[in-house]
Formats: C-alpha cells, sequence, structure tokens
C-alpha cells in the first residue's frame, strides 16, 4: 500500500514498531575521540543499565503490542538497527546511537510524505538510517521523502537557565531542530510544540515543506520539556485527552475550541522497582561518565504521564498501558474500546505506545477537523 496518514485516529492498515537492540555500548557524544579506557567504562555501564533481562521484557511487551495489531489487521513492519551501536563522528563531535525503539520521535508522516526531522540529541543523529529498508519497500509504488538539514549542534544550541528554582533547557534558533514528536496531526492542521525538543525555526522550516495545504499551529507554554504526545491526544475529530497537569482552560490551544476536551490527572505513577533502579543504576552511570568527558542521557527518565501515550486502532478502538487503570475508564465513559497490554519499561525508554510505533498507512482523508 501507498504511504497515507493525515491523522491520530482513523483505521490503522500500516504500523513500524520499535525494537530493543542487545546493547554494547550507550548512547552518547563526546566532544573528541574515546580512549581505550573511557570506552570499557562505556561499555561495563551499557550492561548495567541495560541488563539482558530488562530487553527480554521490553521485546517480549513489544511482541505481545505486534500480536494485537496484527490481530486488527495491520502490517506491522520492524526496523533495521544493526549498526546503531558503532560510533560515528561529525567534524565538531563524535557520538554512538543507542536502540531503534522510539520509531515516531524522528520521523512525521504527513499524507504522502515522510519528514526525517534534526533531532537536538546527538546520539540520534543517523537513526533514521535503520528505517531505510522499509522506505526504500514503500518507494517503490511512490512518496515524498524528505530530511530536513541536519544542525551542527555546536555552541550555545541548548540555553540552560533557572525558573522559579528550577533549572530547565530550551532550544536557541540558530538552527533549523525539532523531533517529529513535536507534532500532533489532526489533518490540515499539525499542532506543533516549542519545547526544549523543537525551536520556532523547526516550526517555520516544516510549514515551508508541506506548503500551504497544511497549516502548522506554533503552541507554547503547556509543556518546556519534549514532545507533544503526553500532553494532547487526539481520540477522534472532536474529543482531545489533555494533560490535567499541564493544560488548563486558560492555557489550551485555540485550536481545540470547538472540540470536546478531557482534562485527565489520574494517571498511575512510576512503578517504585523503576524509580529505584534509575536513582541507584542509571544516575551512577551517568555521573561515573561525565568524569570521563562522555555525555549520555541516563540522568533522565520519563514522568508519570507517558501513560497518556496511547495508539489509536481507529476512532473507537485504543492500545493503552494496563496500569493506567484510571484512563481505561474514561475510555470507556467516551464510548471508546480500549485494549489493555502489558509495557513495563516505558519509563526506562522513555517511550510508550505511541512513541515505539509509527503509523504508515490509515484510511484517511486530508480535511480539517476544527473549521
Amino acid at each position: 500500500m501507498k504511504i497515507n496518514s493525515h491523522n491520530e485516529w482513523d483505521t490503522l492498515r500500516e504500523v513500524i514498531v520499535g525494537k530493543a537492540e542487545r546493547r554494547i555500548n550507550l548512547g552518547f557524544s563526546s566532544p573528541t575521540p574515546l580512549s581505550d579506557e573511557a570506552l570499557q567504562q562505556l561499555e561495563t555501564c551499557a550492561r548495567a543499565v541495560y541488563p539482558e533481562s530488562m530487553i527480554d521484557e521490553v521485546n517480549e511487551d513489544l511482541e505481545g503490542l505486534c500480536a494485537v495489531l496484527k490481530e486488527f489487521g495491520a502490517k506491522v513492519l520492524r526496523p533495521n538497527g544493526d549498526d546503531l551501536g558503532k560510533i560515528f563522528s561529525t567534524p565538531n563531535w563524535c557520538a554512538t546511537g543507542d536502540d531503534s525503539y522510539n520509531m515516531r520521535d524522528l520521523h512525521l508522516v504527513v499524507g504522502n510524505t515522510v519528514i526525517e526531522s534534526p533531532t537536538q540529541e546527538k546520539h540520534r543523529y543517523y537513526e533514521a538510517a535503520g528505517l531505510s529498508n522499509i522506505w526504500y519497500e514503500y518507494f517503490e509504488e511512490g512518496f515524498r521523502w524528505i530530511a530536513a538539514p541536519k544542525p551542527k549542534l555546536i555552541g550555545e544550541y541548548m540555553i540552560n537557565f533557572e525558573e522559579n528554582g528550577n533549572r530547565h533547557q530550551k532550544l536557541a534558533e540558530s538552527e533549523i531542530i525539532f523531533e517529529a514528536a513535536n507534532v500532533v496531526r489532526m489533518g490540515k492542521d499539525l499542532l506543533y510544540l516549542v519545547s526544549r525538543s523543537g525551536n520556532r525555526l523547526g516550526a517555520k522550516w516544516l510549514q515551508s515543506v508541506v506548503g500551504d495545504e497544511y497549516r502548522v499551529h506554533p503552541t507554547e507554554g503547556v509543556y518546556r520539556s519534549s514532545h507533544i504526545d503526553s500532553t494532547f491526544v487526539c481520540l477522534r475529530p472532536g474529543l482531545v485527552l489533555l494533560n490535567g497537569e499541564r493544560v488548563t482552560t486558560e492555557n489550551c490551544d485555540k485550536i481545540f475550541d470547538k472540540w470536546e476536551k478531557i482534562y485527565f490527572n489520574d494517571i498511575a505513577t512510576t512503578p517504585p522497582e523503576t524509580l529505584a533502579f534509575h536513582e541507584n543504576v542509571r544516575k551512577k552511570a551517568h555521573r561515573k561518565l561525565m568524569n570521563v568527558n562522555i555525555q549520555t542521557d541516563l540522568d533522565h527518565l520519563a514522568s508519570d504521564w507517558i501513560g497518556m501515550n496511547v495508539l489509536s486502532l481507529d476512532q473507537n478502538t485504543v492500545i493503552v498501558d494496563q496500569r493506567q487503570t484510571a484512563l481505561i475508564k474514561v475510555f470507556e465513559s467516551h464510548r471508546l474500546t480500549p485494549i489493555p497490554i502489558r509495557f513495563r519499561h516505558s519509563h526506562l525508554m522513555r517511550g510508550a505506545l505511541h512513541c515505539c510505533t509509527l503509523d504508515t498507512v490509515r484510511d484517511s482523508e486530508l480535511v480539517s477537523y476544527i473549521d
């Protein structure tokens, strides 16, 4: 089938589901090539931070997701992440990738166009290569395949600042930088989150690429960190699930003025064993590697709100983490059929059901849902 996906809710026909590779290295970046000692420390930390038992469970849960998708009738495609653990360099720094798990983060499907986004994360610089085999299969039928200009990621492209005693980061406006997961698709309208993973220049470039058929709507002041799909979740035309901790009646984007809004607050919190592993293993590895000038993102854990990260099979059916019992009840109360599945390590993998999938074909048409 030809690539065709205009929104987040019409009937799903084809989808890419990520993988969790068995790692010999962690995703990292460094301003200079690594010494043999630093490489050894990197490999040792990788075995501790991503033990085989955990990777086995991640892949087991991904296979469970694939089974649900296939039972629904959707074709499932998988990436090839064999080369992601290899060290690469640019003229300014070196790095290595980590996995091909979060498929949606760097690829935006807009109708019959696939846009590879210019990430702010150095270790993800070449992650898109893991999907080349899939895109070439689709290319036989024909589609627009676009890659954004790759940023240099040097100097102060990421700005640190403090607000109310808390340390935050934001992107400078010197280069085009954004991740595809900063966008939620609503037919002719694309809601774009200006945040740590998407700057205004990125929104401007995206509008120039999608042309007059689409309208890119930048939104700010709702969530300053990364990605939009744990803040705004469009379930069907006229119905949106909103993160009640971030979105209020005052800051909710006007794009949803005519929509029914579900302000959701009762999220299941991060499991205690996950928090303990993050504190006692991941953060220690992060500090150890920082001492040898290796930068990782191991100090970051997905928030509780990753539980809002769901995948719609059609306008009436949604796949959800089985731990989110309150959310399941909300879906049922709005005449949606939830399919609960086990997804144990979404916080550690920093991605759940919407993050680790990329819908390439839906039964959707290019129309406006806000006019």
